[in-house]
C-alpha cells in the first residue's frame, strides 16, 4: 500500500483550538489528484522543532511513507521552523520545490517572498513543506505536483498514477 504522511504543523490546531483544515485540505488534494490506491498517515503536532523531525523520521522510517507534505511553519515567525526540521532530517535538499512554490504564490500575494518552503529527500521519501492556508497548499500543490511521481520514480519509491484530467505528472518518455 502507498502511504502518504500529511503533518499539520499548528500550535492552535494541535491544541484544538481552531480546526485541522490545511491538513484536510491536503488529503482531498491528493484524493483527487491519486488513481492509485493509497493510505494517509497524519499528524498535527505543535511547532516545535524536535516534535516535527521525529514526526516525519518516524513517518519515513517506520511507517513507510513516499511522500511527507507538512503544512504551516514555513514563515519568518519565530516559532516558523517547518524549514529547519526538514533541512535537519533530510540527506538531500531539492530548492526547486520552494523556488516554484514561492513564484506561483507570488502571483497571488506579494508576501509570499517571506515564505520558506523548501523540499528535501530522506532516503525513500520525499518531504514537501507547504504554507497553512487552504487555497495557498493547492496553489502550490497545483505547481509542484507533476514532478512529484517522478522524483518518488527516482529515488526508489512507488509508482504513482494520476487522474490526468485533475493533474498531469510528467515523466519523461524513457522511464
Amino acid at each position: 500500500m502507498i502511504k502518504i504522511g500529511i503533518i499539520n504543523v499548528s500550535d492552535r490546531a494541535s491544541k484544538g483550538i481552531y480546526e485541522d483544515i490545511p491538513g484536510k485540505a491536503i488529503v482531498e488534494t491528493m484524493g483527487e489528484y491519486l488513481t492509485s490506491s493509497w493510505e494517509k498517515v497524519y499528524a498535527v503536532i505543535p511547532d516545535e522543532q524536535d516534535q516535527l523531525e521525529a514526526t516525519m523520521k518516524k513517518m519515513a522510517d517506520e511507517d513507510g511513507c513516499c511522500l511527507i507534505v507538512t503544512s504551516g511553519g514555513t514563515g519568518p515567525a519565530p516559532r516558523d521552523v517547518t524549514p529547519e526540521a526538514t533541512e535537519a532530517v533530510c540527506y538531500k535538499m531539492m530548492p526547486g520545490f520552494g523556488e516554484l512554490m514561492r513564484q506561483t504564490s507570488l502571483q497571488y500575494v506579494p508576501t509570499a517572498i517571506l515564505s520558506r518552503q523548501t523540499a528535501g529527500i530522506r532516503n525513500q521519501t520525499l518531504i514537501i513543506n507547504l504554507p497553512g492556508k487552504p487555497r495557498a497548499i493547492r496553489q502550490c500543490l497545483d505547481a509542484v505536483f507533476p514532478a512529484v511521481p517522478y522524483c518518488i520514480d527516482l529515488i526508489g519509491g512507488p509508482f504513482l498514477e494520476c487522474d490526468e484530467s485533475v493533474i498531469k505528472p510528467f515523466r519523461p518518455k524513457s522511464s
